[in-house]
């Protein structure tokens, strides 16, 4: 079993609540992360809140490896932090040809004005250092002594899970409208953030993909310049309950109303099979820690099934809270899993 999941607006969907109940609650052998450390995953669980920068979000099962792509950008600094604040040192593995961000490369962004007040961007390095990888120049994981033991050959370990019968869990990044290729351009991310995207970044074709699920939030909100369809004003914003700072940079998320648009191409876009939503406390306040279908007020069943006529694909998995626990669970109910 293969399964990948993407975020279906700007990034700040949920992912990694999404990937930590699965990793939780399913039988999941191995996890992969892609992307940068440009884009932060939280996860509330056991009381605890984790903001997550380059570890794949399925750290909460102790049992599941965890897998670095080669496709992404880490910084060392990050990475080490990471594997000491969660403890998961011995089941961490980084792709040989995983990229890494230096300090040359933070700096040349913080100068580049364009970047910082035009584009919007979070100044991590990432679009630096993806410019030096183009170019053949940028250094990669097995050119750092202190990684060897972490290093791997990804398409090896995921091929000899797959043959013998374990199931993986792909991790996307930020968001499908933020794709260098699909998203609102030039105010996008430096990769392309669809499913087919984040595949090659691990080292796999469409193939042996089971599922596809795409993550919307029950409203809309990105950080950093670029349009964003119905944007609120800040008191409306707040108003609404609908307040967020970025986990990376603390910038306050600009916020807009759920836009049927937008979710449908992005279904389009990723050949998505499931959706999974998230927040619906924070449209529908009733609904906050629901567990299950039938519990659920009418007027939320109504909007996710007029979503789910919208998209043509089944909401399966309904997030009603912080915590990775406050989750809605359709896919036996819905036959998506047996």
């Amino acid at each position: 079993m293969l399964n990948v999941v993407v975020g279906g607006f700007f990034g700040d969907e949920g992912k990694g609540k999404v990937v930590a109940y699965l990793a939780l609650n399913d039988e999941v052998s191995a996890a992969v992360r892609v992307g940068s450390v440009n884009a932060g995953h939280t996860v509330l669980w056991g009381g605890k809140e984790f903001k997550l920068r380059i570890i794949p979000s399925a750290f909460v099962n102790g049992s599941c490896k965890l897998y670095i792509s080669a496709g992404s950008l880490i910084r060392l600094d990050v990475f080490f932090r990471e594997v000491t604040t969660l403890g998961v040192a011995g089941r961490v593995f980084i792709d040989r040809n995983a990229g890494v961000i230096e300090d040359k490369h933070v700096e040349a962004e913080v100068r580049d004005e364009y970047l910082r007040n035009s584009i919007g961007s979070t100044l991590q390095g990432v679009g630096a250092a993806m410019v030096d990888r183009v170019m053949r120049r940028l250094k990669l994981a097995q050119d750092f002594p202190e990684l060897e033991a972490y290093l791997v050959d990804l398409v090896d370990e995921v091929w000899k899970i797959i043959n013998s019968g374990g199931s993986i869990l792909i991790e996307g990044t930020q968001g499908t409208y933020l794709s260098l290729y699909h998203g609102t351009y030039p105010y996008v991310t430096s990769r392309d953030t669809t499913a087919a995207g984040i595949l090659s970044e691990v080292g796999l074709g469409p193939k042996y993909v089971d599922e596809i699920i795409v993550v919307f939030k029950s409203y809309v909100t990105r950080v950093g310049g670029g349009p964003l369809p119905g944007e609120l004003s800040i008191d409306e914003v707040i108003s609404r309950g609908w307040m967020e700072r970025a986990s990376v940079t603390g910038r306050i998320r600009r916020a807009a109303p759920f836009d049927y648009n937008l979710a449908k191409r992005a279904v389009i876009l990723n050949s998505a099979t499931q959706v999974a939503l998230t927040c619906l406390d924070k449209v529908f306040p009733s609904s906050a820690r629901v567990r299950e279908w039938s519990k659920l007020p009418p007027e939320a069943k109504r909007w996710i099934e007029d979503l789910e006529d919208a998209v043509k694909t089944p909401v399966t998995l309904i997030g009603t809270g912080d915590d990775v626990t406050h989750m809605i669970d359709r896919r036996k109910d819905l036959g998506v899993v047996t």
